[in-house]
C-alpha cells in the first residue's frame, strides 16, 4: 500500500478513518541501501509483524488482566474478538510505564520471541484537544473562568460535540453536549466559596462518528496556590476495572475519586484500604469513550485532584529510532484500532539490524 501523508488524509478525508478494518499505512523511513531501492522483502515482513501484534491476544491470552503475568507470547489483540484490530484494554494499559504493572521493554521484546527486530508502538487519539486559559472574571459569589478549546488533527479543525466536566472541593458539575467547529470558548463559573485547584476535563468527539474520541484536561488555581504537577501525590494505575490508588507519602487524606465518560459519570466505590494504597472499583460503562479517573483528596489542608486515563493512553513503549547507525531497513505502520468501542490510532515502528 503506497504510502499516505496523514495531514492530507485527515483534511480531505477524515470519513476514512472511521472503519477498523486493515487500515494500514505504511511508509520507509530509512533508505539506506544504493540506490534507495525498497526492500519490499522486509517490508512486507515487517507489516506481518506489525499485524500480528494486533490481531493475536498472545499467551496466556489474559496476561493483561492478570497483574503478575508477563506474556510468553506478545499480543495485544482481545480475547474475544467482536472485530478486527480491537484491542484489550488492559494490555494497552500495561504499555504505560506510568502504571504499576507496566511491562517493560525487555520484557515484550523477549515475549516477542524476535531477536532480530526492534521496534516502538504508539497508541494515541486521532486527534487532539488542547485547552487555553484566556481570561478570568471575578464576581461578588463567583468566578468565570474562560478557556479556549481547539479540536485539531495537524492543525487541521475538526468538527466535534463537547462535553466537560469541573472538580474542586467538594465540587463536581457536568456539562452537556455542545457543538465546536474546532475552536470555541466555554465559560466554567465556581462559587467563589469553593476552594481549589480546580480541574477542568473535556471531551471531544466528532460529529461524523462517535468512536472518535479525544479528551484533556486543565488543572488551575481558584481560592488555591498554583496546582502541583501530576503524580505529586498520588500514583494511579488500573487494570481489571480496578483501580489501584498508591499513595506516594504518608499524610495523605484521600476523598471522592470520580470516573468520567463522554455520556456517564459515578462516584467509585472504595473495595480495600491500608496506610499506603487504596484500591476501586471501576465501572463497565456502555459508552465508546476513554474513563477518566479522577482521585481528589487532602495533603495536610491542601486540596488536590490528580487523574489517569482507563484505557492508560496516549501511550508510547520501544526503541529509540533516532540513532539510526546499528539499524537499516526502518518501517512505519499506522492502524485504526478500538479499544472499549472507541477508535485510536497506532503506530508501529519496526527495524532490523544493518546486513
Amino acid at each position: 500500500m503506497p504510502a499516505i501523508s496523514v495531514d492530507t488524509f485527515f483534511a480531505c478525508a477524515l470519513m476514512v478513518l472511521l472503519v477498523l478494518s486493515a487500515m494500514a499505512t505504511t511508509s520507509k523511513i530509512l533508505y539506506p541501501h544504493i540506490n534507495n531501492e525498497i526492500d519490499t522483502a522486509a517490508a512486507e515482513r515487517y507489516r506481518e509483524v506489525s499485524k500480528y501484534l494486533l490481531l493475536n491476544s498472545g499467551t496466556p491470552p489474559n496476561w493483561g488482566q492478570n497483574s503478575e503475568a508477563i506474556p510468553e507470547m506478545f499480543g495485544l489483540a482481545k480475547t474475544s474478538l467482536t472485530e478486527s484490530y480491537e484491542l484489550d484494554i488492559d494490555k494497552v494499559s500495561r504499555l504505560n510505564s506510568e502504571n504499576f504493572y507496566a511491562l517493560s521493554y525487555g520484557q515484550i521484546f523477549n515475549a516477542l520471541g524476535m531477536s532480530d527486530i526492534s521496534f516502538k508502538i504508539e497508541i494515541k487519539p486521532l486527534f487532539e484537544v488542547a485547552l487555553n486559559l484566556t481570561a478570568t472574571f471575578t464576581g461578588e459569589n463567583e468566578t468565570i473562568y474562560q478557556f479556549e478549546v481547539l479540536t485539531r488533527k495537524h492543525g487541521v479543525p475538526v468538527q466535534t460535540e463537547l462535553k466537560h466536566y469541573v472538580i474542586a472541593e467538594n465540587y463536581f458539575e457536568g456539562n452537556a453536549a455542545y457543538v465546536s467547529e474546532g475552536e470555541i470558548y466555554v465559560n466554567v463559573t465556581l462559587p467563589n466559596h469553593v476552594n481549589g485547584p480546580a480541574l477542568l476535563a473535556v471531551f471531544a468527539k466528532t460529529t461524523s462518528n462517535s468512536k472518535i474520541v479525544s479528551f484533556e484536561t486543565y488543572t488551575f488555581m481558584h481560592n488555591s496556590s498554583e496546582p502541583k504537577p501530576e503524580n505529586t501525590f498520588l500514583r494511579l494505575s488500573p487494570l481489571n476495572h480496578i483501580l489501584d490508588v498508591s499513595l506516594v507519602y504518608s499524610g495523605i487524606n484521600l476523598s471522592k475519586t470520580y470516573a468520567l465518560t463522554c455520556n456517564y459519570n459515578a462516584i467509585l466505590t472504595q473495595t480495600s484500604s491500608n496506610n499506603q494504597s487504596a484500591e476501586y472499583a471501576i465501572p463497565h460503562f456502555l459508552d465508546s469513550s476513554p474513563t477518566l479517573l479522577v482521585a481528589t483528596g487532602w495533603n495536610s489542608t491542601a486540596f488536590f485532584a490528580e487523574w489517569v486515563a482507563y484505557p492508560q493512553i496516549p501511550v508510547q513503549i520501544g526503541a529509540d529510532f533516532t540513532n539510526l547507525t546499528t539499524l537499516s531497513n526502518i518501517f512505519t505502520n499506522t492502524y485504526v484500532v478500538a479499544v472499549n468501542s472507541a477508535l485510536y490510532e497506532c503506530t508501529i515502528w519496526l527495524g532490523g539490524p544493518r546486513g
